[in-house]
């Protein structure tokens, strides 16, 4: 595979490049083989072409000696854009959009995730048709009339247009019914944390190591695309909902943003935020603000958050010490469970859900069900049998003393 980029703008360093190697780890994580990249400053965008026509030239050349039947631009191109380059260079051209398209694609496993992958390249391919148009319409035999050719394109247009609609409809009755769900998790009083942070942060490691669920782990980018919710034991016996999300990654789409909702629903649902980063990448930084973009974007900038630095173990013991993040933030690796056990509690102390209670209070030994209880939902700190009644001392939820009617300085009969 042969892909050839532009970065806008006079000051390109590290980040553009940065962005650029992305976009390799992107081709292979599409199943591409990448025989090349060209990296080219300007200080103004060619509107045809992007790169101008003299560029064109050297990267036809590049393409025809590597025999790379594909060209990836790093940047969102126009229908106009894209024809043009084709022409050009005569490759086949692709934008960064299509080649995420490409790997959510292959990624989406349930039916939502897939009608919402064919929704957002629907989407994407609709105002792409009109680059046909033209060519299309030589084919009309009348002037002034309506040729078989744009006959063709309008009813491509319709089709698409119907499908859309069909899409959209399909995936409304699936976010109802996911939304039911949510309902009934939530009768019960746990508290939802979401993970999220860039792609390949090891959200999903992390996600197996806290809560053993099992789920695929992988080195590609998007691996992780439908929504996964487990249940999580605090070490004061609270519970909460563990959630993984979608990776973000920079300059996504909106309409690729819009298309996974699934995902992010449970980000703006949740109770706490646990931002991921892997702290041995060196452009974790800039990796964090474009999280901090899309995460205003959604409306949860302000929401409590934890941020986690993960992967601690591809550190030096001099680096991981040094290692800071933002503040409320917790040094880790998913892969070894350095550091888990802190995250835990640091998840317990920032969960706003269903408090805990610091308790003083009596239960009679025959209401062994609220003693189990106690026990199982709760941290007991002292216990003491008295007669026929046990004298308590513990942490316990909010929910629980409720639902013992326990309060401060009461006592239970």
């Amino acid at each position: 595979m042969k892909r050839a980029s532009h970065v806008p703008g006079i000051d390109a360093g590290d980040a553009e490049r940065a962005s650029l190697e992305e976009l390799a780890e992107l081709a292979r994580s599409a199943g591409a083989q990448v025989a090349g990249s060209i990296f080219q400053m300007r200080d103004k965008i060619d509107p045809a072409t992007v790169i101008g026509r003299g560029k064109i030239e050297e990267v036809k050349i590049e393409a025809d000696l590597h025999k790379a039947p594909l060209i990836v631009f790093d940047r969102n191109l126009s229908p106009t854009q894209l024809r043009n380059l084709e022409k050009g260079t005569e490759c086949r051209v692709i934008d960064r959009t299509q080649l995420i398209l490409d790997i959510f694609a292959r990624h989406a496993r349930s039916r939502e995730g897939q009608l919402q992958v064919e929704l957002a390249q629907l989407n994407y391919s609709l105002p792409r048709l009109a680059g046909s148009e033209k060519q299309l319409s030589r084919q009309a035999g009348g002037i002034g009339t309506r040729g078989p050719g744009e006959q063709k394109l309008e009813t491509d247009r319709r089709r698409i247009r119907d499908r859309i609609s069909k899409i959209s409809k399909a995936i409304e009755a699936v976010r109802k019914q996911r939304s039911l769900r949510r309902e009934t998790r939530q009768a019960t009083p746990l508290g939802t944390v979401a993970l999220v942070g860039y792609t390949n942060a090891g959200k999903s490691t992390l996600f197996n190591a806290l809560s053993r669920a099992g789920v695929l782990v992988s080195s590609k980018m998007f691996a992780t695309l439908d929504p996964t919710v487990r249940a999580v034991r605090l070490p004061s016996n609270r519970r909460v909902l563990l959630s993984d999300t979608v990776g973000f990654i920079r300059d996504l789409p909106p309409g690729l943003i819009a298309a996974f909702r699934a995902t992010l629903e449970e980000v703006q649902e949740s109770a706490l935020i646990l931002h991921v980063t892997d702290i041995s990448n060196p452009h974790h930084t800039e990796q964090d603000a474009e999280v901090e973009k899309i995460l205003k974007d959604l409306g949860v900038a302000d929401r409590p958050r934890l941020h986690v630095l993960n992967k601690i173990d591809r550190l030096t013991p001099e680096e991981a010490s040094s290692a800071n993040g933002r503040k409320n933030s917790a040094r880790v690796s998913g892969l070894t469970g350095e550091g888990l056990e802190e995250l835990l509690k640091r998840i317990d102390e920032a969960m706003p859900v269903d408090p805990l209670l610091h308790l003083h209070f009596t239960l009679p030994l025959a209401n062994g069900r609220a003693i189990a209880l106690v026990h199982a939902m709760g941290r007991v700190l002292h216990s003491e049998v008295r007669d026929s009644a046990m004298d308590i001392e513990a942490e316990i939820p909010e929910s629980v003393a409720r639902q013992l009617r326990i309060g401060p300085a009461q006592t239970s009969a």
